[in-house]
């Protein structure tokens, strides 16, 4: 359940993100952001908020849980865009990386998703988003996150 403790605290974001997804483009946008987390419910689990000025100011939060029976983490997503708590991801860390996936549509098209978290130091993290419409068979990575942690 300390998988994502590095996690706490505040971040710069270097985010890259497809322009289109799922339509071959290799359109990259670079954008900033901050995000700052802390744990919740005794480290059962935490929350982050994502701050950027990007596409006219964009706010996303995150709550990660723990299920402690299944030893598996639940993470939803909800943005300033929607007001909605968007379908989870599920999974866990193995070997330092952090594999979830989970099922949503984008556009109407059914698809899976996945996230991987991984080269994590104290001051840096790497975050992923990939889609896939074939069932995992072939992803599409959308969305990096390279973070560093911000100074004090």
């Amino acid at each position: 359940m300390h998988d994502f403790d590095f996690l706490f605290g505040r971040w710069t974001v270097h985010n890259e993100r497809l322009t289109a997804r799922l339509v071959g483009s290799t359109d990259w946008e670079t954008f900033a952001a901050t995000n700052d987390c802390r744990p919740i419910l005794g480290g059962v689990g935490n929350t982050d908020e994502f701050v950027t000025d990007w596409n006219g100011g964009f706010r996303g939060a995150t709550l990660r849980l723990f299920d402690l029976e299944r030893k598996e983490w639940s993470i939803y997503w909800a943005s300033n865009r929607t007001g909605l708590l968007e379908p989870p991801v599920v999974g866990r860390f193995e070997r330092g990386v952090g594999t979830l996936f989970g099922r949503d549509t984008h556009q109407g098209t059914p698809v899976l998703a996945r996230f991987l978290w991984s080269d994590i130091t104290p001051t840096s993290a790497l975050w992923q988003q990939a889609l896939s419409t074939d069932d995992g068979k072939t992803w599409e990575t959308n969305w990096r996150m390279h973070m560093s942690r911000a100074a004090e």
